[in-house]
C-alpha cells in the first residue's frame, strides 16, 4: 500500500505561536505513528519559524517508522541531516523566505549542484528530489543520482475541481517518466481528501504521499486519528473509501486499524 507520511509543520506552527511546548510536537508526532501514518515528514527552514532543527534531532531519537526531512541544501541543512540520518532527504528549491514550497527544481540547470548534494547524501539516506510533472525534469534528476522524485501537486489540486481528467493529465506521463528512468515516486502539496483517492488511482507506481495542512485542517473537525484513517483509506485502489462525514465509532475504527495494519496504541484519556 501507499505510505502516508504527514507533515508535521503546522503542529510547529501552532506550537511556535505562543511560546512553550504547547502542544508537544514530539508527542504528537508520536501519536499520528500511532493512528496509523506510515511516516513523519517535516520541513526545517532556516527562520525555524515552525519545525526546528532541534525539533529534527529529537525526533529522529523517538520515531519508529520513517522520517523524512525536506529542505533547501544548505550547507547547515547538509549538516543536520547528515547527524540525524533520517529514512529519507527531500531536496526542494525554496529560497529561505519562501512560505512554502511553489515550484520544482529545473534539475538541468542545476544538475553539477544536484549531482554534488546527492552523491554526498547517498551514504546518508535515500535521496529525492522535489521536482514539477515534467518529465525532463525527471530524466534530470535520474542523472543527479536520485532515488526518487516527489512530484508537485499543486496544478493537480487547483485543477481538480475544474476537471480532474485535465488534472491528472501531465502526472500521469510524469509518473511514466519516473518508471522509465527506474527512480522511485512520491507526491505532494495540497493534496487532500478529495483529490487523493482519485490521484492514487490514476498513478500505479506511486510510493508515498506527504501531506501535512489538509490533513491538519480535517483533524481539527474530526480528529487526528478519524483523519489519519480517512487519508490511509483513500490510499486504497481496489476498496471502497469512507466518506469523511461517516465517521466510524470505537468497534468500526478498531476493525479499520486492523484492516489496515495499524498497531492501536493510542489512548482515548
Amino acid at each position: 500500500m501507499i505510505q502516508l507520511s504527514v507533515n508535521i509543520n503546522k503542529i510547529a506552527t501552532l506550537r511556535n505561536a505562543r511560546g512553550g511546548n504547547v502542544p508537544d510536537l514530539i508527542k504528537m508526532a508520536q501519536y499520528i505513528e500511532n493512528a496509523g501514518a506510515n511516516g513523519i515528514t517535516v520541513h526545517p527552514r532556516p527562520d525555524e519559524r515552525h519545525v526546528r532543527y532541534q525539533d529534527v534531532r529529537d525526533l529522529k531519537e523517538v520515531l519508529r517508522k520513517e522520517l523524512n526531512v525536506e529542505g533547501y541544501p544548505s550547507e547547515e541543512f547538509m549538516t543536520l541531516v547528515e547527524e540525524v540520518k533520517p529514512a529519507q532527504i527531500t531536496l526542494v528549491p525554496d529560497k529561505p523566505e519562501a512560505l512554502t514550497s511553489n515550484a520544482g527544481w529545473d534539475t538541468i540547470e542545476n544538475e553539477s549542484m544536484l549531482r554534488d548534494i546527492v552523491s554526498r547524501l547517498k551514504n546518508t539516506a535515500r535521496v529525492s528530489i522535489f521536482v514539477d510533472p515534467n518529465p525532463q525534469m525527471i530524466e534530470g534528476a535520474k542523472k543527479c543520482g536520485a532515488d526518487r522524485v516527489e512530484l508537485y501537486t499543486e496544478s493537480y489540486s487547483k485543477l481538480y475541481t475544474e476537471d480532474k481528467n485535465e488534472a491528472i493529465a501531465p502526472y500521469i506521463v510524469a509518473a511514466k517518466a519516473a518508471l522509465d528512468n527506474e527512480l522511485g515516486l512520491n507526491a505532494g502539496h495540497d493534496l487532500n481528501y478529495y483529490n487523493l483517492n482519485f490521484f492514487n488511482k490514476k498513478i500505479p507506481n506511486l510510493l508515498e504521499v506527504s501531506i501535512g495542512h489538509a490533513l491538519i485542517c480535517d483533524a481539527l473537525e474530526f480528529g487526528l486519528k478519524q483523519t489519519i484513517l480517512i487519508y490511509r483509506r483513500c490510499l486504497y485502489r481496489s476498496k471502497k473509501y469512507i466518506n469523511k462525514h461517516c465517521l466510524l465509532n470505537a468497534e468500526e475504527m478498531e476493525q479499520d486499524m486492523e484492516e489496515l495494519e495499524i498497531d492501536n496504541e493510542i489512548s482515548d484519556e
